[in-house]
């Protein structure tokens, strides 16, 4: 992979990632205009990183505001590790028994099937990316300009509400969790908060996971001409690193918006970009 291509996806990532518009979406688009396989392990893991750095943009624009909810007490960090326990129990419930359905309906229990085959389906994406922006509509026109806490239901469903997103591209994580708060009554900032929170505890299983499918595949992508393992290491590193940066930017941006009561315009965009899928597609 170039490293001019490597740019474009770390800055889309970066940009996208954040906000509630599916960056997973927008990064299978650019690959395949571009003439990158999404579905290939290698382009998996790329996925993955650029979310790694994106997830460390995450950590370092929220410690601030986590080190007051989360650590400011031993009390406030059991009730609010609880909370990230049952709403990541949630999540892997709900996505366990997501992916045995769809192995079931796609793939008749085939066990070559991995869900990643269905990242390059744009009719598939388009349809995620629909209802993500369905959500955040609903959403924002629940909101309340004074709501509550997280509690152990609402971390549940919104705990849930992420398993629902991770086997479809285009169905933003962000954008479903943080609407499902706001419609159950939480606080903007709360729910933002929580929702970045349980996906930082999540990303590294999932980086795990992709890291084992690459080495599984590498001897066939080395026999198809594809580049070493060093060469594929440092080019994730690099686009980890640019997906950071951008990271950064888009969460200001996020924030912003969220706070001034203009979370529905993500909506819009999400619907509108569901048919520049079809069309891409």
């Amino acid at each position: 992979m170039h490293y001019l291509q490597i740019l474009i996806l770390a800055v889309v990532q970066g940009a996208a990632e954040l906000l509630p518009v599916s960056s997973s979406a927008h990064v299978i688009v650019a690959e395949k205009l571009m003439g990158l396989d999404p579905t290939s392990p290698e382009m998996t893991l790329m996925l993955v990183m650029l979310h790694t750095g994106t997830m460390f943009a995450v950590i370092v624009y929220f410690w601030a505001a986590w080190r007051e909810t989360y650590f400011s007490s031993p009390k406030a960090l059991r009730t609010r590790g609880v909370q990230l326990m049952v709403g990541t129990a949630a999540t892997g419930v709900v996505g366990l028994v997501l992916l045995q359905a769809i192995k079931h309906l796609v793939a008749r229990n085939s066990s070559a099937f991995e869900v990643e085959q269905l990242f390059g389906n744009a009719r598939l994406m388009a349809a995620a990316l629909a209802a993500a922006g369905l959500l955040i509509i609903v959403g924002s026109r629940l909101d309340r300009v004074t709501g509550n806490d997280i509690t152990i239901q609402s971390a549940a469903w919104i705990g849930a509400v992420q398993g629902l997103c991770l086997p479809f591209r285009g169905f933003s994580r962000s954008g479903a969790t943080i609407s499902t708060g706001l419609a159950l009554g939480v606080t903007r900032r709360r729910a933002e908060e929580f929702s970045f929170a349980l996906a930082v505890v999540l990303t590294p299983a999932v980086i795990l996971r992709e890291a084992w499918r690459l080495y599984q595949a590498h001897g066939v992508a080395t026999s198809a001409g594809m580049g070493g393992l060093g060469a594929t290491v440092a080019s994730n590193a690099l686009g980890m690193l640019l997906s950071f940066a951008a990271g950064l930017l888009a969460l200001r941006w996020l924030s912003r918006w969220l706070e001034q009561g203009r979370w529905s315009l993500f909506g819009i965009y999400c619907l509108l970009a569901s048919g520049v899928v079809l069309a891409v597609g």
